[in-house]
């Protein structure tokens, strides 16, 4: 399952850049947050309470970032497992793209999930995690910027799109979780 998403957040690229690697804004902004750890500069753990459907589960995920091109784009790949209730495996490229005195975060992002998440319908799991999504760089967007804006919709990407822009390290494990937990 594909997701993409872009905003326009009025402060520097620089700022939003330290924003996403910064462990504690991002436990503020991922829905259901109950820890996050930086293992290294490149990993970081997470265990995230999040519910699908009928389905509620704490969710143990690992991220790694990849191809970091500091204040410019990484890759994020990561895993999540939640017992009996499933897990999820994916990656998301996010980009940080100047715009005036603003910054146009964009990512795009590729998901599996397997067990019981898969069975309540991919429907269910694509809307679950377009809504986290949507949570996590709303919040993210607002700590940097009250007056960030959404620079695309469902209806001008053919309804694979999720509004919020993510861009860095830490923002990348915040949409690993909600990519790979649903």
């Amino acid at each position: 399952m594909q997701i993409e998403g872009k905003y326009l957040i009025h402060s520097p690229r620089e700022r939003v850049w330290e924003a996403l690697n910064d462990a504690d804004i991002l436990r503020q902004c991922i829905p259901g947050c109950e820890s996050l750890t930086r293992k290294s500069d490149t990993e970081l753990d997470a265990d995230v309470v999040a519910k699908i459907g009928p389905v509620k589960a704490k969710f143990k995920t690992r991220v790694k970032l990849e191809n970091i091109q500091v204040p410019e784009s990484y890759t994020i790949a990561g895993s999540s497992k939640a017992g009996n209730a499933g897990f999820g495996r994916g990656k998301a490229d996010v980009r940080l793209e100047p715009a005036g005195g603003a910054t146009e975060l964009s990512y795009t992002a590729d998901f599996k999930v397997g067990g019981k998440l898969a069975q309540v319908g991919s429907r269910l799991v694509a809307g679950a995690t377009r809504k986290t999504a949507d949570d996590f760089f709303g919040s993210l967007a607002s700590l940097l910027d009250p007056k960030a804006e959404k620079v695309e919709d469902d209806a001008g990407s053919g309804g694979a799109a999720v509004k919020w822009l993510a861009g860095s390290a830490v923002a990348l494990v915040l949409l690993a979780w909600w990519l790979l937990s649903g």
